[in-house]
């Protein structure tokens, strides 16, 4: 990617979230940022997975996932999710969860967790774009939410280093 495109991407400001999913006894949860409302009637949320990624086929064939927001208090989320720990197929166990009324897990550690079941899908390059309605939302610890602005990296497409003055 050019560095200059890639700089200029890093730029646009997200949020940092933990996208988690469950098929049969297997559990899954991904770091993810590109995730934004795209509806205010009814509320809809559109998170971006890339297609090569675990978590993708896990959404495609049960149409649910778990959002889970990171905040400043539990910033160990992003840290671990992030991590090569936690690439592999079964990646819950260093955190407590419990079961949304969709099935998803649930991250107790996060600031707020929404459930979501998929509306829509679009093919959009490498990644595929779920919209979904909002089951259920919960708002757990009064924090501030982490954003790509306050990590040393951010994903572009690929991740690159963020020098921060």
């Amino acid at each position: 990617m050019d560095p200059d495109f890639a700089e200029a991407l890093a730029e646009i400001t997200t949020g940092i979230y933990v996208l988690t999913v469950r098929e049969g006894e297997r559990l899954h949860g991904m770091s993810s940022s590109w995730v934004t409302q795209v509806s205010g009637d009814p509320p809809l949320l559109m998170a971006a997975v890339d297609k090569r990624h675990f978590s993708h086929g896990f959404i495609e064939r049960q149409g649910v996932f778990g959002l889970n927001v990171v905040g400043q208090k539990s910033k160990a989320l992003e840290d671990y999710f992030y991590s090569a720990a936690s690439r592999r197929s079964d990646n819950l166990e260093p955190f407590a969860y419990e079961f949304g009324e969709t099935g998803v897990p649930l991250l107790k550690l996060a600031m707020a967790v929404l459930e979501c079941r998929v509306v829509a899908s679009y093919s959009a390059g490498d990644h595929t774009l779920f919209v979904a309605s909002v089951a259920r939302a919960e708002v757990r610890e009064q924090d501030r939410a982490v954003t790509s602005l306050d990590l040393p990296y951010v994903y572009v497409g690929t991740v690159i280093s963020r020098q921060r003055n």
